[in-house]
């Protein structure tokens, strides 16, 4: 046959159309369309890793000669800072720590380029402890040569906002800022006529004897009593006798005079702060600019160079921590705040017990410094907490700092340790305990129709709120509660070297400031966190201190990431949830903290804000 040959096949059989089965197109295609998806995701994830990380890298933070560092504080201070990107929102919710701050203000201190701080004030959000070491830490930076410049520049110049700009070299105002300078005051929200009007009853079993332990209060009355009164009163004079005395002590103007420009409410603008010598004078941002570049030595014709105190303290904890942790550090210092509970936010047993333990282990730490700022919460995790600090102190002595609050659950974590050290503003105290049952019964029958039958082997078998605890059932738990008193009392006289009867005449769930817990012996130095450190450094005979921070803080490159993402604006999605407003969202967390209580409660007798 030659090449160029034809073959022409024919055939006479018909052609027969073959059915394709469903199987065979669908399961190979949706596998085709998954593996494309995985390569896909498994691409994008690596090109966004490898963005984070070249973004993120730990290469230092270039700081210019005559450099100011910018300090904002217009938002919450926390114990120890966090960003977390919020999905709902589509923004980044960032903290600011105080040990951020403190460090900040220490490293700024021995850094050459660092010429001063320029503190602008609007709203900062934080306890009068935590205000306290915030202005001894300005006052510290000012020893050393160096000044700090503080503009309030919100519509209106809270007592709390100009507490803390009080301690600066220079004090200025926006020129049409309010100025409040009225005293302190306290108001409290009660409950019972909502709860009567939905037929809620509150079934409530405190210590015996515990008259101040007024946290059950809003649920039973329409006012205060008498002896929560009195110890709101007795506390909120004690606090603004200390921020009387520090502001006179930086400003040059007596106590006495301070309170009577309150009193009279003298102060109304920024006009009358000038008069009576509480503010340097009026800027507005331009003219505080000038001033910086001026007090920096900045050249003619050039911007003052500004740096983000938050971002410099942030790089430099970091840094100084990373460095500590790999050479053998000898302090702890564990940080814990928030509502006490077993797990979930805030202060868990979950997370401090598995911190001590880490502290008892390393060998290189001789002394542990415990920082606590909490209300209290749950007994059983107070307990927990408290067994790990009781052991460690055995083997390595543990010195608590108290901060904004250390109360009833948050007092109880803190009795075995060697020494207590507290702000004259902090509140602690509150030794004593309470349980709360709701009856929802009638609520349920009478405004939605529910009815409710029950089948019992015993006769306390069924214990549910929509039924009234019996007498006995009362009698039960009141017992119940009054064992967790007494053992309360019972560790606060050994981890103080009281009786429990000298104990009983100062508990009764009453709460105390700094100043006078140490008056009665519940506190045993005044001062703060790095009044604590140096004093745990004294006593373990630490010439070098070396300070690491529990929880162990770690680089967080998706914060870093998005952080750098919002400040160049790439940030920019708006979400259409609607946010509540402030005064709402103040009833619905306090509602949905009442939700998370379980057990018998070790818990401040009363929440506040004190501005």
């Amino acid at each position: 046959m030659s090449e160029n040959s034809e073959i022409h096949i024919s055939s006479t059989k018909p052609v027969i159309a073959t059915k394709i089965r469903f199987g065979r197109i669908f399961w190979p295609s949706l596998w085709a369309a998954l593996i494309v998806s995985i390569i896909g995701l498994l691409i994008w994830f690596f090109m966004i890793k490898g963005i984070i990380n070249g973004l993120s890298q730990d290469t230092g933070m270039k700081v210019e000669q005559n450099t100011v560092l910018h300090m904002s504080l217009s938002g919450p201070i926390a114990e120890k800072g966090q960003s977390k990107f919020d999905p709902l929102s589509m923004s980044i919710n960032s903290k600011i720590g105080l040990s951020d701050i403190l460090q900040g203000f220490e490293q700024a201190k021995k850094d050459d380029k660092i010429e001063g701080v320029y503190l602008e004030l609007e709203g900062a959000q934080c306890g009068y402890a935590t205000a306290r070491e915030i202005r001894n830490a300005i006052n510290d930076f000012e020893k050393s040569g160096k000044w700090v410049i503080a503009y309030n520049s919100g519509e209106v110049i809270s007592l709390k906002q100009y507490y803390i700009a009080s301690a600066a070299n220079e004090n200025y105002g926006f020129p049409s800022s309010n100025f409040e300078f009225l005293g302190l005051g306290a108001e409290l929200t009660f409950y019972k006529n909502t709860l009567d009007k939905m037929d809620v009853e509150m079934q409530v079993i405190r210590g015996s004897g515990n008259d101040f332990k007024s946290y059950v209060e809003p649920f039973l009355r329409e006012n205060m009593s008498d002896s929560s009164r009195h110890q709101i009163e007795r506390f909120l004079s004690s606090i603004w006798l200390d921020i009387r005395k520090d502001i006179a002590a930086d400003r040059n103007v007596s106590v006495k005079k301070l309170n009577e420009l309150a009193e009279n409410a003298t102060i109304r603008d920024i006009e009358d702060a000038i008069k009576y010598k509480l503010i340097d004078g009026v800027k507005y941002k331009d003219e505080i600019l000038d001033l910086l570049a001026k007090k920096a030595g900045t050249p003619k014709g050039k911007e003052v160079e500004l740096l983000s105190f938050a971002k410099y303290a942030k790089k430099r904890f970091y840094q100084n921590q990373t460095l500590i942790q790999a050479d053998d550090p000898n302090i702890a210092v564990i940080l814990a705040e928030g509502g006490v509970s077993r797990s979930g936010d805030g202060l868990t047993s979950e997370e401090i017990c598995k911190l001590f333990r880490e502290v008892r282990a390393n060998k290189s730490i001789k002394t542990v410094v415990f920082r606590i700022n909490s209300p209290g919460g749950s007994a059983l995790a107070s307990d927990e907490i408290w067994r790990e600090v009781k052991l460690t102190n055995k083997t390595k002595k543990v010195i608590v700092s108290m901060g904004d609050v250390a109360a009833s659950g948050g007092y109880y974590i803190a009795a075995p340790a060697t020494t207590i050290f507290a702000e004259p503003t902090t509140i602690t105290g509150s030794i004593g305990v309470f349980g709360m049952i709701p009856y929802t019964g009638a609520m349920l029958e009478n405004k939605l129709g529910f009815t409710f039958d029950r089948a019992t082997t015993n006769s306390h078998s069924v214990l549910t709120t929509n039924k009234r605890l019996t007498e006995d059932e009362m009698l039960i738990i009141q017992n119940g509660v009054d064992d967790i008193y007494d053992d309360f009392k019972e560790v606060v006289a050994e981890g103080r070297g009281m009786t429990k009867d000298q104990v009983q005449v100062i508990a009764r769930g009453r709460v105390w400031t700094g100043r006078d817990a140490q008056k009665i012996g519940l506190v045993d130095e005044l001062g703060g966190l790095t009044d604590a450190i140096a004093y745990a450094a004294k006593k373990a005979k630490i010439k070098n201190e070396k300070v690491l921070y529990y929880p162990i803080v770690k680089k967080d490159a998706l914060s870093d990431f998005l952080e750098q993402l919002e400040a160049q604006g790439g940030m920019s999605i708006q979400s259409s949830v609607p946010e509540l407003p402030n005064s709402l969202l103040v009833y619905y967390q306090q509602l949905k903290k009442l939700e998370s209580f379980q057990g018998i409660q070790m818990r401040l007798p009363f929440t506040l804000s004190i501005d």
